[in-house]
């Protein structure tokens, strides 16, 4: 299974980068196997209000939305993944969100993630391989 990360679906819609829309919107589109995580689609809805000046309003991003939940699975955070971003944050050094995405991965079955937000090369922790889409 594959995930996005939040900049994934904010550069699909974000015209400043060509380039970078370009490679999200085909990203998107071949993901058959998608899991739409909780917190990457309330981080998108309130990240997308910045794409305003650009023509993407709330409403289109609620669409946006609503679509990839019709078209992926979806998942909802418990408090085992609440338990399980306590030690991948403790373990790895990594921040809270970054935790909370990753154990959200895992607790969905995601073993791929797409991000660019973990560095060059991305790493892999534990199960969940992380790949940054912009690098050649």
């Amino acid at each position: 299974m594959n995930a996005v990360d939040t900049n994934i679906l904010f550069y699909a819609h974000d015209p400043r980068d060509p380039l970078k829309r370009q490679v999200a919107d085909r990203l998107i589109a071949s993901l058959s196997e998608g899991v739409l995580l909780w917190q990457v689609s309330c981080e998108f809805l309130y990240a997308s209000r910045k794409l305003a000046v650009h023509g993407f309003d709330p409403s289109a991003a609620f669409r946006f939305i609503d679509a990839l939940r019709r078209s992926w699975a979806t998942s909802l955070p418990d408090w085992d993944t609440l338990q399980d971003v306590e030690r991948l944050r403790t373990r790895y050094s990594i921040q809270f969100w970054d935790a909370l995405l990753l154990a959200s991965c895992r607790a969905a079955g995601v073993n791929r993630l797409y991000s660019e937000d973990f560095g060059n090369p991305a790493p892999r922790v534990e199960d969940v391989e992380i790949v940054n889409p912009f690098t050649p």
